[in-house]
């Protein structure tokens, strides 16, 4: 399910790019969150559950600090120094859960928890595309804070009763929805979506909602310590699109980054 999840992720992450290059990224971002909805809908009534409003508040939590954690990352990336910015959210957003479910008591075995240390790795590794511009302090100071708020989404929903079902989805993205619109209409900013950036915009929202139901499952049948680095594998993922579909060239490094990620899913599913 974790894998499952950074497949999906990256993927959506890879079409969300996609409608940025025409359209401005907090569109994107609400627009494609509001066009996942009705897929919403359909978790909830295929896995149901008994939510409380506990649950819908982690929930909310988490689809507050994603969308903030969103517009941070894309304001670090906007400065050019998007090889210093990408790793940086990335490495910070696994490390965080790691961490905390290692403080919070939990034991994964020795080939889980490597398998966790090789996918942090790989997800640094990974992210290191062609070296653009010079990343300030500014820049990497979001990215922390991105990676930061990445992290804490994952300790949130984690946080969720198993017998909620997929509820707490309902939550997060009606707080993040809300709080986008809130900033649109802050900014002035039109939602309109022209030509091919709306079905790049609703590939992504279908994509980003599906992913976090998979990393929801995935917590309940896992510990977050492993389940969180290997969810925050999707850089891969959107790599691979990019070699796909754009013909991008990969450096040495990357590839080395996907061998990593290999042996980390690997090592978790021993």
């Amino acid at each position: 399910m974790a894998a499952a999840a950074a497949l999906v992720w990256g993927s959506a992450d890879y079409c969300g790019g996609r409608a940025t290059r025409q359209a401005r990224a907090l569109v994107v971002t609400v627009i494609s969150q509001a066009y996942a909805l009705p897929l919403l809908a359909v978790c909830v009534l295929v896995l149901p559950g008994v939510a409380t409003a506990a649950d819908l508040a982690w929930g909310a939590g988490a689809g507050i600090l994603g969308l903030l954690g969103l517009v941070a990352l894309y304001q670090s990336l906007s400065t050019g120094a998007m090889s210093v910015a990408a790793p940086t959210a990335a490495v910070t957003g696994a490390v965080v859960p790691l961490a905390f479910g290692l403080l919070a008591g939990e034991r994964p075995g020795a080939a889980a928890l490597w398998g966790a240390v090789c996918a942090v790795l790989a997800i640094g590794l990974v992210s290191l595309g062609p070296r653009q511009g010079r990343a300030s302090t500014q820049a990497v100071g979001l990215a922390l804070i991105a990676g930061l708020l990445f992290g804490v989404f994952f300790i949130l929903l984690d946080r969720t009763d198993p017998v909620s079902g997929m509820w707490p989805l309902v939550g997060a993205r009606v707080a993040s929805v809300g709080l986008g619109l809130l900033f649109a209409l802050r900014l002035r900013t039109s939602l309109r979506l022209t030509g091919t950036t709306g079905w790049w915009t609703l590939a992504a929202g279908i994509g980003d909602i599906s992913a976090n139901a998979f990393f929801l499952l995935a917590t309940r049948e896992g510990l977050l310590s492993v389940v969180a680095p290997i969810a925050a594998l999707y850089p891969v993922s959107t790599v691979l699109w990019a070699m796909s579909i754009d013909r991008e060239k990969v450096r040495p490094v990357q590839v080395a980054g996907l061998g990593l990620a290999a042996t980390a899913l690997v090592l978790t599913a021993v």
